[in-house]
């Protein structure tokens, strides 16, 4: 697999096709701890990593922040992330291809990925099912707590005219079913 990556990292498009990154110039301080890159060797991973620190210098370059035409420093940080954003459109393209590479010559390893991303997925449902199933119990118990002091046990409904009446048929034999 390492070797079939070869591409993204030594002349995966050709050199000048996306001028990214380049020498510091005055609009593009260089940060510290990174060297200077060569143009003409430059891999998808460095442009990358070049036009993205190419975005975020011209976001804090003094020329920007000093500068008093917007309408400059607005083109100037719309170039900088329009070429992020193809080099990253680029990059993406290059995983992609090598994915379905991968699922030409080694489709079962595509299935297990799968497999496994359904049971991650299955586990993680289940947590929050559990997460909600606890909360449910929570305020059934709450609930029951509330409605528990609300009525108490001596606490019937009030008679009502016919209740005297009711207990007292109640106590009763039941009457004799007449022959037909």
């Amino acid at each position: 697999m390492a070797s079939s990556m070869n591409g993204m990292f030594q002349g995966q498009q050709p050199p000048g096709a996306h001028p990214v990154g380049g020498p510091p110039g005055p609009a593009q301080p260089s940060f510290s701890g990174t060297a200077p890159r060569v143009q003409g060797n430059n891999t998808l991973v460095d442009e990358l990593e070049a036009s993205f620190e190419a975005c975020f210098s011209s976001l804090v370059s003094q020329d920007y922040v000093n500068g008093t035409d917007q309408e400059e420093i607005r083109t100037g940080v719309d170039q900088c992330i329009q070429k992020f954003l193809d080099v990253a459109r680029q990059t993406e393209c290059f995983f992609l291809q090598k994915r379905l590479q991968l699922s030409v010559q080694k489709p079962e390893q595509v299935l297990k990925e799968d497999v496994s991303d359904l049971r991650n997925e299955l586990q993680r449902k289940e947590l929050l099912v559990q997460k909600h199933l606890a909360k449910l119990h929570h305020w059934q118990q709450v609930l029951e707590d509330v409605s528990g002091q609300h009525r108490k046990p001596t606490d019937l409904p009030p008679p009502g005219p016919l209740a005297f009446l009711e207990q007292a048929s109640a106590s009763l034999p039941p009457a004799p079913l007449k022959p037909s």
